[in-house]
């Protein structure tokens, strides 16, 4: 599968996905126009590579400085996918945040609970 590479707009955040070394991160910020144009794509071949690993390590980093309501749904989604790849791989999501954003901190927090399968690290900034 070929990598995804898109870089930050104003509204949209970088999105980085390397298939072959199984490394994926999020940085930035997130509210784009057209939340299905951007993410629908990248979503699906996130799930299908997802899919077809076994006994793989992947990692996800997450460096948002700010999502909306629509992001959030995404996210969501996006751990949805990482919890269950994790079943049958090592899956490592860094939850990036400066340190004293209390905002994102929470968030990441809340995100983490939902994991059942995956390893959560909170990773502050200074």
């Amino acid at each position: 599968m070929d990598n995804i590479k898109i870089e930050a707009t104003e509204r949209s955040p970088k999105i980085d996905f390397n298939f072959a070394a199984n490394t994926f991160s999020l940085s930035g910020e997130s509210y784009p126009e057209d939340i299905s144009e951007l993410y629908g794509p990248v979503m699906q071949a996130l799930k299908e590579h997802l899919g077809s690993q076994e006994g793989a390590n992947i990692t996800f980093d997450f460096e948002l400085i700010y999502f909306n309501s629509s992001s959030a749904k995404i996210l969501m989604g996006l751990f949805d996918i990482l919890d269950t790849a994790a079943e049958d791989n090592q899956v490592v999501v860094n939850w990036h945040f400066e340190s004293d954003d209390d905002n994102m901190e929470e968030l990441g927090e809340e995100f983490g609970e939902d994991l059942e399968n995956a390893t959560f690290n909170m990773v502050p900034k200074d």
